[in-house]
């Protein structure tokens, strides 16, 4: 596919040259990336520009044109300078190219063959590397193939070496970023501190989405305000163009706020490796998965707390927006899921103005992508079963705290905290154990080594201490687990009990108290089979999940 891609851009390019073109034009060719300035001034651009004009004028060709590309690698042709040359190349204007040599024409063995090899010559084009005695008019030069693929595997040696000095940096801690991400700025040591001026707006867009703005509406609504974008900052301040549009700096996208909402950077943290490139030649970025990504904690102030940024990505995964007509969101958009076929469910409004008319049916059914019944729900009747047990959960959880904490732990606060003493007392001994066998076998072997202990009893007596150490082995890492999990059970215990100390008082569901405290809703298929319309729903609060009995 590549080479016959190649092939047609090739074809594309061929022109037959004007006969009656009298003024030939020399075009000299200058490159310079970022790792070859490294070399010193014997590849400057300055340094290129002023031998290749020496040997033209020696020469006498003195219809010259520079065509250059400063900063740019050898590895890709999709550059500004090479490209307008070759755009002349096709409109007949250039006779001759000159370049220092191979490596500033280009580092990719076969894109450098295919223009060298075969565009130049089907147009007649007279091609000189000063530095490597390459003079198409003078013949083919049998050792051109092997420069260029000499030049290719300096490239990719550069890149692997980049790219470990990149790892050596981003795994010792240090910021990979060079610019502070939107909602920080530099200080002068080089750290990051909350910006003022756009610190404000990222609390903003995740207090929006919380209350259940949609990114598109929310870009809307900052952009109503003329609120600059980061694009437009990040020009205002650096010069940069990345992301800069002059004809709208204020014009916010979808896409932008997305990416905001997503940055683990607003909870104070350094996030490194978030991307990737799978080869040195190509330009595509990949984003890394989270387990490849590496983060550094509390690096710079937080603008975000984690409650609310978990809730955030919660919902970002959980939902795709629905807006009403009205153009405000459902209630529960995001947070209602099937209990049959686990798709979430879709709200609507009939045609009726009336709050009555609004209901959740399963989105599984709509689509006709599960077999599925409706699970049809109003939002009346939803708002009075997650109300009645918001307040049943949240009062017990305040006036009764000791209770709350024992029925979700399944024991006593004490036999919690005895139980969880035991477990450390035992993995302690354990460890303590399991080091001193190692000291016993090291010891053996030392004793096997001098004669003092022969090979049948060494074998013997380390294979049992060996054996005792490698279920001490399985028993250690069984404690460890359960000991962390004992933690971040009391842990979550806690972040919800500290949720219900700060939001005692709502009058009304909002979509702000329901993100607050509510990770999902589940909704059953209506039983009538005792004669009554019964509809069951299970809600599951944030870092506690079900709660029954309270």
């Amino acid at each position: 596919m590549a080479g016959a891609q190649t092939a047609f851009q090739m074809q594309t390019l061929l022109k037959v040259r004007n006969p009656f073109d009298t003024e030939e034009l020399t075009a000299l060719y200058c490159r310079l990336s970022q790792d070859d300035a490294l070399e010193g001034e014997s590849n400057s651009i300055q340094h290129q520009r002023q031998m290749l004009e020496r040997y033209a004028r020696e020469r006498g060709y003195t219809n010259i044109r520079f065509y250059i590309d400063d900063g740019v690698s050898g590895t890709t042709f999709q550059r500004p300078g090479f490209q307008q040359m070759i755009s002349d190349i096709q409109s007949g204007q250039v006779r001759r190219v000159i370049v220092k040599d191979m490596s500033r024409f280009g580092r990719d063995y076969l894109q450098v063959g295919m223009y060298t090899e075969v565009l130049f010559p089907e147009n007649d084009i007279h091609f000189i590397a000063v530095n490597d005695g390459v003079d198409s008019e003078k013949g083919e030069n049998d050792f051109t193939p092997l420069r260029n693929l000499f030049n290719e595997w300096y490239a990719r040696d550069t890149s692997k070496k980049i790219r470990a000095v990149f790892r050596a940096k981003g795994t010792s801690g240090k910021r990979l970023s060079s610019q502070p991400v939107y909602g920080y700025v530099a200080d002068e040591n080089g750290g990051w501190q909350e910006d003022p001026e756009t610190a404000p707006v990222v609390r903003e867009i995740f207090a929006l989405f919380l209350a259940g703005q949609g990114p598109a509406v929310i870009a809307r609504i900052l952009t109503a305000r003329n609120v600059p974008t980061p694009g437009t900052i990040r020009y205002q301040r650096t010069g940069n163009l990345q992301g800069y549009c002059p004809e709208a700096p204020c014009k916010w996208v979808y896409q932008t706020v997305c990416c905001i909402l997503a940055r683990r950077e607003y909870l104070g943290h350094t996030v490194n490796f978030k991307t990737t490139k799978k080869s040195y030649k190509s330009k595509k970025v990949i984003q890394n998965s989270l387990e490849d990504q590496v983060v550094y904690e509390n690096t710079q102030p937080a603008l975000i707390d984690q409650d609310s940024f978990d809730r955030v990505q919660t919902l970002r995964a959980n939902s795709r927006q629905r807006h009403i007509k009205s153009g405000e969101p459902g209630l529960f958009s995001g947070l209602l899921f099937c209990a049959d076929c686990g798709s979430i469910m879709y709200h609507h409004r009939g045609r009726s103005v009336k709050t009555e008319r609004e209901y959740y049916t399963c989105g599984g059914y709509s689509k006709r992508v599960h077999p599925c019944t409706t699970h049809h729900i109003t939002l009346k009747v939803l708002k009075q079963l997650v109300m009645a047990d918001l307040q049943r959960v949240t009062q017990f959880a305040a006036e009764h705290e000791k209770q709350f904490v024992d029925m979700l732990v399944e024991d006593s606060m004490q036999e919690q905290r005895r139980a969880f003493a035991e477990m450390q007392r035992t993995l302690d001994t354990q460890r303590a154990r399991y080091s001193e066998l190692d000291v016993i076998i090291q010891r053996l072997y030392e004793d096997n080594i001098k004669g003092k202990l022969s090979d049948e009893r060494f074998a013997k007596m380390s294979a049992g201490y060996e054996a005792e150490q490698s279920g001490l082995s399985d028993s250690i890492q069984q404690l460890t687990v359960a000991l962390s999990e004992k933690k971040d059970k009391t842990a979550n215990i806690n972040r919800f009990l500290s949720l219900v100390k700060r939001n005692l008082s709502f009058e009304d569901l909002t979509r702000d108290v329901l993100n607050t405290f509510i990770q999902k809703i589940v909704v059953h298929e209506v039983d009538e089979s005792n004669g009554q319309r019964v509809q069951k729903i299970d809600i599951y609060y944030n870092f506690v999940g079900k709660i029954e009995g309270a």
